[in-house]
């Protein structure tokens, strides 16, 4: 067909449906515009609640946790032990504050660009782990001592033998993972199937 459109129907049908050279009609699009309008509340959502958790946790570790003796939560394996890191994620580059900021913000960017074309629910679910824990880090960055982009977060996990990090860290890491299952599955955010 010469034509990039076709029409189904007759003249005296003013509903008929118009199908692209790919065989999807007018009704697939609105189709897909409503479950892409779902993805993105899904992301939105998660993101809502990855970030308040986060918030809501650090508002408490402040309040009851820092100046005071760690928490044994499973014996000296597991402790709550509230901690400022001027660094990125588990205490790395305390030197680069303003860098790590400055990411912060990129990474949020980036998801919101990624979520105009999203019809996955899984990157929608990665997507809003990423974008929650990163808006609870640059908050930090922004609200917290020292000053502006250059705040201490608040971190209090502490594993042994291991870093001590957020509930933020925690969602930007899930999300970075389950990004990279999704790319080797080879799901795209918009949906599609690829095999290399």
């Amino acid at each position: 067909m010469a034509e990039a459109e076709r029409i189904i129907g007759t003249p005296d049908n003013p509903e008929a449906e118009h199908t692209d050279e790919g065989g999807s009609t007018a009704a697939d699009a609105a189709v897909n515009a409503g479950t892409g309008k779902r993805k993105i509340l899904a992301l939105v959502v998660v993101a809502i609640v990855a970030y308040l958790l986060d918030l809501v946790t650090k508002m408490i570790v402040v309040a009851k946790l820092e100046h005071q003796p760690p928490i044994d939560i499973i014996g000296d394996w597991l402790q709550f032990r509230a901690l400022r890191n001027a660094g990125a994620a588990f205490g790395f580059g305390e030197a680069f504050t303003v860098i790590f900021t400055i990411i912060a913000a990129g990474v949020i960017v980036v998801v919101i660009r990624l979520a105009r074309k999203l019809y996955s629910l899984p990157w929608a679910i990665a997507l809003g782990l990423l974008l929650g824990g990163a808006l609870g880090n640059l908050t930090d960055r922004i609200f917290r001592a020292p000053g502006v982009f250059e705040g201490a977060v608040v971190d209090f996990i502490a594993p042994k033998h291991f870093a001590v990090f957020n509930l933020a860290d925690s969602a930007i890491v899930c999300g970075g993972i389950l990004i990279v299952i999704l790319s080797f599955k080879g799901l795209d955010p918009d949906g599609t199937v690829h095999k290399d």
